[in-house]
């Protein structure tokens, strides 16, 4: 009896030894799986990290490329101005749009285009029209259509055309000898003379 019961004693605690090396292994593997799946997720975090940053910093590119492309357009009037990029451009917009396009001419080495380009920008209510009212451009470079040379090639020069593609060529400054030009001190003049290339040419009928 003593035998058989040592026996058994040995056989259950083969049998406990056993199963605690069963939990053991089956907890290790819990472990493992836990640290693996946590592994996992960590690496999803970062990669998901990874991938937003990489959104932000595209966006962000895009930003500063929409703004310096914005500003070269502008060349200095008006930021906050959508320019077109080139005549054709603006009368594109222009017929999409149903406002009527203002040209600037100038050039950049030119004292009067400079001093008119800073009174331009100063005023509010001129660059507020520009930015609601208009389809605007500004050239430092002739155009191939020669109406908006009504009078001869000279800076600045600013001429309207309407959504009819008829070129106001019945507004002008005060200058006889240059119809179209304006200088630092006719911005009030310049002011009004968008007030009424703001009206489109079938409305005065």
């Amino acid at each position: 009896m003593i035998y058989l019961f040592d026996k058994f004693d040995r056989k259950e605690n083969l049998k406990i030894e056993s199963a605690h090396r069963s939990v053991r292994a089956d907890a290790c593997c819990f472990i493992l799986t836990s640290s693996s799946l946590k592994g996992q997720g960590t690496m999803l975090r970062w990669v998901l990290l990874a991938l937003l940053i990489g959104l932000c910093a595209s966006a962000g590119e895009q930003k500063a490329k929409k703004k310096v492309k914005s500003q070269s357009l502008s060349r200095g009037w008006g930021g906050g101005i959508n320019w077109a990029q080139n005549y054709e451009d603006g009368l594109a917009k222009m017929a999409k749009s149903q406002k009527p396009l203002m040209v600037i001419h100038h050039k950049d080495n030119c004292p009067h285009s400079k001093d008119l380009k800073k009174a331009f920008v100063a005023d509010k209510t001129i660059q507020k029209m520009a930015k609601e009212d208009f389809i605007m451009l500004n050239v430092v470079e002739e155009t191939s259509d020669k109406n908006l040379a009504p009078d001869g090639y000279y800076v600045p020069r600013i001429l309207f055309v309407d959504p009819t593609l008829t070129v106001r060529t019945d507004i002008t400054g005060k200058y006889s000898n240059h119809l179209y030009t304006y200088t630092a001190s006719d911005i009030q003049g310049l002011a009004d003379n968008m007030k009424k290339a703001k009206v489109p040419l079938h409305s005065e009928l």
